[in-house]
């Protein structure tokens, strides 16, 4: 059978690896290897090796890593890097046009320092615009697919298609394709859209509707399409305005989030009216250890790997930990907002230390 580390690839320019570590990757540090790991030159390099894989190959893509653990056992199948350093961000026709690879960071600077306004809580998204595509990512407020014209995705043939909110499902950290509407958008001729229309997430009916953790990992191990690229409007504002208010929210992080240890970002999404992190805490889970990894002291929603050493099987372990305790003493069954991704070492995670 041919697979992915078995083909004699023609006319790449990015970085080919086979068993190599994702560990590096990822904003945990933890985990295990992918069968194939490529990092692209650029968006044509890209879609070269995509053409070439198996249509069977299982792909999974990947930004900054900061929202997504991968299982000891590692990734079966091909995993592309998708983090640019140099990737292309600009203004024309009042869109503000990002490549998937982008830091979120800097497309909220790049937004405030050309006048527009509520793309500030990018700033407080520590991954790529891909990224936040994907799973709509949002915070203090504002939410990605609020301010998609368009997007435009690489398909496994290797072919670029353009795409608007139109043939897509968006819902509260879920974005799905939805091939039907796309028909019938066609068939009837409409007009692109210029943002994305949905009724806002915040009930518990809404938020009960979101995808489970087996249908998540399910997802995100089966990823075929990938975004390249999005085009974004954002109202007018005031530059000065938009800056301080990336200062503020920056400054709130690092008060609020133990930015300065390995971990995923909020590993529980907010349940209605409530916060997840203040659950968590009431259960005495702060501090609360498996392994090498631990709840964090500044931020009760955050898992840390202090020390760089911790198995992706403690961290898992942990977040079970977490969310089978804090349903058993307050009846709320948290949301697990990272993904989970490849397959279980079959180590048994190590003792646990501390805790109620």
């Amino acid at each position: 059978m041919t697979t992915a580390a078995s083909i004699e690839y023609q006319g790449l320019r990015g970085r080919l690896m086979h068993d190599a570590s994702l560990a590096k990757y990822t904003s945990w540090r933890a985990g295990g290897t992918a069968d194939t790991l490529y990092v692209p030159a650029d968006r044509e390099d890209l879609a070269r090796f995509v053409a070439q894989l198996p249509a069977n190959e299982p792909l999974l893509a990947i930004g900054l890593g900061s929202n997504t653990l991968v299982r000891d056992g590692g990734v079966r199948g091909t995993v592309v890097v998708m983090h640019d350093p140099g990737a292309a961000l600009a203004l024309a026709d009042g869109l503000i046009y990002a490549d998937a690879g982008l830091a979120c960071p800097k497309l909220a600077r790049f937004a405030a320092n050309h006048g527009c306004a509520e793309a500030e809580f990018l700033a407080g998204i520590p991954g790529t615009v891909g990224g936040a595509l994907a799973m709509n990512a949002g915070c203090y407020g504002g939410e990605t697919w609020r301010y998609v014209v368009r997007v435009e995705v690489l398909r496994r043939d290797g072919e670029f298609e353009i795409r608007t909110p139109a043939d897509y499902t968006v819902g509260y950290r879920s974005v799905k394709w939805t091939p039907t509407l796309a028909a019938k958008r066609n068939e009837a001729a409409a007009l692109p859209p210029e943002g994305v229309q949905f009724a806002p997430w915040d009930g518990p009916a809404a938020r009960n509707s979101a995808p489970t953790l087996a249908a998540k990992e399910t997802e995100a191990a089966s990823v075929g399409d990938v975004f390249t690229a999005a085009w974004f409007r954002f109202p007018p504002g005031d530059a000065d305005a938009a800056r301080d208010r990336i200062r503020e929210l920056l400054a709130r992080r690092i008060l609020a989030q133990p930015l300065d240890l390995p971990n995923a970002g909020s590993v529980f999404r907010n349940p209605p009216n409530d916060h997840a992190a203040r659950l968590i805490e009431a259960c005495g889970l702060k501090g609360y250890a498996i392994g090498g990894t631990r709840v964090s002291e500044k931020h009760a929603n955050f898992i840390v790997n202090p020390r760089g050493h911790a198995k992706a099987a403690d961290i898992e372990a942990l977040i079970r930990f977490v969310h089978e305790t804090v349903r058993a003493k307050t009846g709320v069954d948290l949301e697990q907002e990272v993904r989970i991704v490849g397959e279980r070492a079959g180590l048994a995670p190590t003792e646990r230390v501390g805790g109620p």
